[in-house]
């Protein structure tokens, strides 16, 4: 991660320090501690950035290490990069409307001071504000004694972003079980990189319990291939390790499966896949052995009407596939995790992603896709703020 950007990083250290130096302090009487204090944060920076390139493994001590570099890289050098290419801006604007030079340094250092705000709240109070959506979804095929049924949705943990504070672990936990759903669901990426992540958090993990069960899925995340650290052989190891762990918590792991849940005369089907994303993301999901035995399937190109909800881990799976190959009323994604950021309601997921937040509809069928909890990389949250989704199922 840390090569693959180094010279992004190296530029972005480099050359704002060297722009407001000139702006700053060239030819002005400045003691020396001064300008040691000015370039010192970058400096260290700089050596971080190149001593995390040489020895970068992305073993979870290393990606600690990492989210720590890169926490305080936004927070240091990212506002001095916006205020730069906002001040050379300013400058070009100078030399036709004379008057609106210093208007725009005042202007440059309020958008600048307003993002190192922004960087701050999100690395603070953003990972550990969760919060809880009510989303209700309706459907004619919902059979009668099911109406009402509550679900709790929560995805994408990515445990390594709670290493150094586990006590929100426990918080998510309680206010799971204080929603006291019918059924718990995870929609995947319990992990980062390695299996290990869930030390120390299996206690409170399986403290998840509801009537009907708690169902997993999993993530891209969960296959371990960003720990490049371990052969093709190891990850193979460490993934069947994290099934194992997964299951020793008394959830069920759907691998291309299903399990219809009963009321009475009544029932539904929860469907569960295997990641299914486009590349780079693993594409191992399998609509068709997901959906066997499930009454009324294969007796046509539909399941006769019976309620399905699918577990699906990336949420472009519902329009490339779920859509077109199957009648499933409704689909639980994560992944997208709002790219972290939400201002004024815009996010740059909406660049990469149709649907990223939220509840959609298309002729009567659903797809909500959750923002999730922890981070990939930075434990970072502003405006999406984690959230854990209760979702009540409603005959039309």
């Amino acid at each position: 991660m840390v090569l693959r950007i180094l010279y992004i990083l190296l530029l972005t250290l480099v050359i704002p320090d060297t722009y407001l130096y000139f702006k700053l302090m060239y030819r002005k009487e400045r003691p020396l501690w001064a300008q040691i204090a000015f370039f010192l944060p970058n400096t260290i920076l700089l050596l971080s950035a190149l001593l995390l390139a040489v020895t970068e493994s992305h073993t979870p001590e290393n990606m600690t290490l990492m989210m720590i570099f890169f926490n305080m890289y936004m927070l240091v050098a990212l506002p001095k990069t916006l205020f730069m290419m906002l001040d050379i801006i300013g400058l070009g604007l100078g030399l036709i409307f004379k008057k609106i030079r210093k208007a725009f340094t005042v202007f440059s250092t309020i958008i600048s001071v307003s993002l190192f705000i922004i960087i701050l709240i999100g690395m603070t109070y953003g990972p550990s504000h969760l919060v809880v959506k009510e989303v209700e979804y309706n459907s004619k095929d919902l059979p009668a004694s099911f109406d009402g049924y509550r679900m709790v949705q929560f995805t994408d943990m990515h445990l390594t972003s709670f290493r150094n504070r586990p006590h929100i672990v426990d918080h998510i936990v309680q206010t799971i079980l204080d929603q006291k759903a019918d059924m718990i669901v995870f929609t995947g990426d319990l992990v980062s990189t390695d299996v290990d992540e869930m030390d120390g958090f299996e206690e409170p993990l399986s403290r998840l319990w509801a009537p009907d069960g708690v169902y997993a899925v999993l993530g891209n995340h969960d296959y371990l291939t960003y720990a490049r650290y371990l052969s093709h052989k190891e990850q193979a190891v460490h993934r069947q390790q994290l099934r194992q762990r997964i299951t020793s918590l008394g959830w069920n792991l759907m691998l291309n499966s299903n399990q219809v849940i009963r009321r009475g005369q009544d029932s539904i089907a929860i469907v569960g896949v295997e990641n299914d994303g486009q590349p780079p993301f693993p594409e191992r999901g399998d609509l068709k052995k997901a959906l066997q035995n499930i009454p009324g399937y294969g007796q046509s190109a539909s399941s006769s009407g019976f309620f399905k909800i699918l577990l699906s881990h990336d949420p472009t799976h519902w329009r490339r596939k779920v859509l077109p190959q199957t009648d499933i009323q409704l689909t639980l994604s994560g992944h997208t995790h709002g790219m972290q950021f939400i201002l004024f309601g815009w996010s740059p997921s909406c660049l990469f992603y149709p649907e990223w937040r939220g509840l959609y509809t298309e002729n009567g069928r659903g797809l909500h896709v959750s923002l999730g909890i922890g981070g990939a990389l930075l434990p970072f949250r502003f405006g999406a703020w984690p959230e854990i989704n209760v979702i009540t199922l409603h005959r039309k």
